[in-house]
């Protein structure tokens, strides 16, 4: 079973980005798929047509390295090193601590916290990451502001 959904990832098997994402959604446990469920419908509410994405967690050695996890959006990141390459702007994942957030491409790793700590509720956030355990622990209206702001392309924060 893992190798077919190994397969299934990779890309071998014809499944959609959308396949992946309602499979990887549908594998959680109960609770944490409905907080999931929410979150993507208001993530897709702020952007309707934004392209998704689908990371399985795995590097090129097929070593897990991160949890899954569901993108929204597009942007061209850029390295110190000089290598850009197209990535997510706004990622979705759940884990073991509950479910996390990620805000890619900030130059400023403290405009989330400045921004948005005070009024977004129980909340640890990071330079690009926003965790926190249940959405009731969250003010989700300042948790769609957050995303809308993000997936608009001229947004503060942005690089």
């Amino acid at each position: 079973m893992r190798r077919a959904w190994r397969r299934w990832q990779m890309g071998v098997l014809d499944v959609s980005v959308q396949e992946q994402i309602d499979k990887y959604i549908a594998d959680l446990d109960p609770s944490k798929r409905e907080e999931i469920e929410d979150l993507h419908r208001l993530i897709l509410k702020s952007s309707p047509n934004c392209k998704l994405w689908f990371l399985d967690g795995r590097n090129s050695e097929n070593k897990v390295v991160s949890n899954e996890n569901v993108g929204y959006g597009s942007q061209t990141l850029r390295y110190a090193n000089g290598v850009s390459r197209e990535f997510y702007r706004i990622g979705l994942s759940a884990n073991t601590a509950g479910i996390s957030i990620y805000v890619m491409g900030l130059k400023d790793k403290k405009y989330l916290s400045e921004t948005y700590g005070k009024k977004l509720g129980k909340a640890k956030i990071t330079g690009y990451c926003v965790r926190f355990r249940h959405i009731k622990d969250v003010n989700v209206d300042v948790l769609e502001e957050m995303i809308a702001n993000h997936l608009d392309k001229g947004s503060a924060g942005d690089s």
